[in-house]
Formats: structure tokens, sequence, C-alpha cells
């Protein structure tokens, strides 16, 4: 047989000796009976609900509650026996309370434990006052100067916190090593607010510049196809859509319609633009280094001075039914094999080591082109203007018609 002594929930006086029968409805009955009250729940002095007698220990210290959540003990008046205290025996009594907590010289060692938005942080008392002293938290928490008083606690003792974890833990790493470390997925504008709240304020220059910096790496990163997508649904067909100077470096846009869409000095290197229409869309100086093109439709396309150096053109559709030329400036290396080309604008444009086999060249300009190392086999150049051209090296082979000598009048054979 055990026995235990009953005090009311927040109450350290007027305790009452009880024995412990069979079961927790028998106790809750002798406690109800004992203290005049309807006995409900039985916590430890951390505020640990007991749910199961054999929880007990005899000569335990417990509080009686009718049904509302645990309570900090009030302190004995002078003169009176603390609890624990029963004839000569001396039962210790775990510390519960700020106050007594702070006792001992050891007093910025102990361990506090935290219940933040439903996650419990453990750390030394040392650790909320040391860093930042002037914080809420070490005003919680700090022994001299109390100036707040801690929080309420959850069943298990910890102090409750009604902040969000995800962004608290940084913080508390924080003051534990004094460098602000952001894992992946933590939004830094979260961790600020929380800063500000709990008033950290060595915390909110860094987390301020880490914001700054980030904006600035989020503005020089390329767009996405998500973020052509929706520009284009977002926009109605008869308006005008800008990507003038816009960073689109590797983007995947094939098979989009993008037609008429301004493109100006963009950056589309490396883009996958196959099958994609961009009939009517101004290129002007954009940088198509390396792109693929591969069978999109590029109609009345303004290439001039665009850069397509080793870009994949193959079956590409340049031809104009409307007679409006294309101008374009550096094809060096790119593959064209089986596109349209009828009288497309190539004049004094680089097509070195081009791959120009079986294209439609019919009335193309070529006047002044670099056709170093081109092959040109199986095209069609009828009526295309090669004056002045490069031809060096170039490979005529399985000519569809036959080349005439005003076409290539003064060319650098």
């Amino acid at each position: 047989m055990k026995r235990v002594i009953l005090f009311r929930n927040g109450s350290g006086v007027d305790g009452k000796v009880v024995l412990v029968t069979h079961s927790l409805e028998e106790l809750l009955a002798a406690a109800s009976q004992k203290l005049g009250i309807r006995a409900m729940n039985i916590y430890t002095p951390q505020g640990g609900l007991i749910d199961d007698i054999r929880l007990i220990r005899d000569d335990d210290i417990l509080y009686v509650s009718e049904g509302e959540d645990f309570h900090l003990p009030i302190q004995p008046s002078p003169g009176v026996r603390p609890p624990g205290h029963v004839g000569s025996r001396v039962t210790p009594v775990s510390v519960v309370g700020p106050s007594s907590a702070c006792s001992g010289s050891s007093a910025t060692n102990d361990w506090v434990t935290l219940n933040v938005g439903g996650q419990i942080f453990t750390t030394t008392r040392a650790t909320l006052v040391t860093k930042e002293p002037n914080s809420m938290l070490a005003k919680m928490f700090n022994c001299e100067d109390s100036s707040l008083l801690p929080s309420n606690r959850d069943a298990h003792g910890a102090y409750l916190i009604d902040r969000s974890y995800t962004y608290f833990e940084p913080l508390l790493n924080f003051l534990r090593n004094g460098t602000l470390i952001l894992d992946p997925g933590i939004n830094p504008e979260g961790v600020l607010e929380e800063a500000r709240f709990f008033g950290m304020e060595s915390a909110v220059p860094v987390l301020e510049a880490l914001i700054t910096s980030r904006e600035e790496t989020q503005e020089l990163e390329p767009l996405t196809r998500r973020h052509v997508v929706e520009a284009l649904i977002t926009t109605h067909h008869r308006d005008e859509l800008r990507f003038q100077g816009i960073n689109l470096r590797g983007a995947d846009l094939s098979k989009l319609d993008l037609r008429n869409i301004n493109f100006k000095f963009a950056d589309l290197s490396g883009c996958n633009l196959a099958g994609a229409n961009m009939n009517g869309c101004c290129l002007e100086r954009a940088n198509l280094c390396g792109a693929n093109l591969e069978g999109a439709q590029l109609l009345n396309v303004r290439l001039l001075c665009a850069n397509l150096e080793s870009s994949n053109l193959r079956a590409c559709n340049f031809e104009d039914p409307a007679g409006t030329r294309s101008n374009c400036v550096n094809l060096r290396g790119a593959v064209l094999e089986g596109s349209m080309l009828a009288g497309v604008n190539l004049r004094v444009a680089t097509l070195k080591n081009a791959n120009l086999k079986n294209c439609d060249l019919r009335a193309a300009v070529l006047a002044g082109a670099d056709l170093e190392n081109c092959d040109l086999s199986g095209s069609d150049l009828q009526e295309a203007n090669l004056r002045g051209a490069n031809l060096k090296d170039a490979a005529f082979e399985l000519m569809l018609t036959p080349l005439h000598m005003s076409q290539t009048m003064t060319c650098d054979l």
C-alpha cells in the first residue's frame, strides 16, 4: 500500500495524506473527500498528468484539479512547512516556478523546455539570456531581472509559446552559436518577423541582408517555361507581349505559340524552341547561341544582328509569303538542313561551317556572306544572290539547279 500527499491545484499548503488503493477513480474519490473539491485530474509537480495509478510512487506529492489546467503552486508563507515535508523526512520537490528555478549558483545552466507551436525545444537558460539580454526570451528566463513572467506550461511542464517552430528553430540556433543558418525551404522573411517579435536585434540586420541578397539572385535567375506560359495565358491575344532583354537561358519553350513577341536583346541561349511558332517575333540582337529551333516556324522574323551560332535550325521555315525578308548575322556552325529559306536576307551573314543541305534558298540574298566550308549540297539556289560571298571550300554537290555566273560574280572562291 502506498501513500501520497495531495494539494489543491496551484496551492502549496493544506496538503492531505491519502492512501492509494486499487484504482485511479478511487484515488480521485478520496481526494474529493479530503480536499472538499470535485477532483478530476491529478498532476505531478512538473505538471505531468497522472492517467495510470501505477505511475504513482510512495510519498509522491501530487496536485489535484477540478478539470482546469495545471497551475504553478503558490509558495508557502514563512513558518509553513513546504510541500514534501512529512514528519522528520523531507521529500524533494521538483522545481516548477521561475523564481525557484533560479535559486543556486548554477541557475544559468538550468535546462529549459519550450513548446513552440507544438514542437518541443530543450536548451539552457544561459542560451536564452546571454546572447540577446534585451530579448523577450531573456526577460522571461533571466533570474536576476525577470521583468516578464514565463508563459503557461503544457501537461509535460514545457513553456508554451504560440509561434511558428519552423521560424523559431533558426533563431534558437543563432542564440546557441551566434551564426544564422537557414535550411533549404525556410523563408528568411518569416524568420525575420520572428526575430522582430522576440526582440533579437542582432539577428535582424543579418536577415535583412540575406533577404536582399536572395532577391538580387532571383532577379538574375532565368525565367522558366512556367513563367512564359503564365504570361501567355494572362495576356489577350491582341495585346503585345514583351520579353525584351529578359533572361530565358536554357528554358524549355518547345511547341508554344510565341507569335509576335518582342524578344529583342533577350538571352535565349540553349533554349529548346523545337516546334514553336515564332512567326512575326522580333529577335533583333537576341542571343540564340546553341538553341534548338528544329521545326520552328520563323516567318517574318526580325533577326538583325542575332546570334544563332551553333544553333539547330533543322527543317525551319523562314519563308515569308508576304515578301518581307528576315535578317540575321551570325549562323556560324548552325544546322539549317532542310529549312525553307526562300527570299531570306543573309547579306554579309556569317555562315562558316554551317550545314545548309537540301535547303530552299531560292531568291535568297547571300551577297557578301561568309559561306566558307559550308555544305550546300542538294540546295535550291535558283535566283539566289551570291555576289561577293566567300565560297571557299563550300560544297555544291547534287545542286537542283546550276549556278549562273551572274549569281556568283566577284565571289571569293
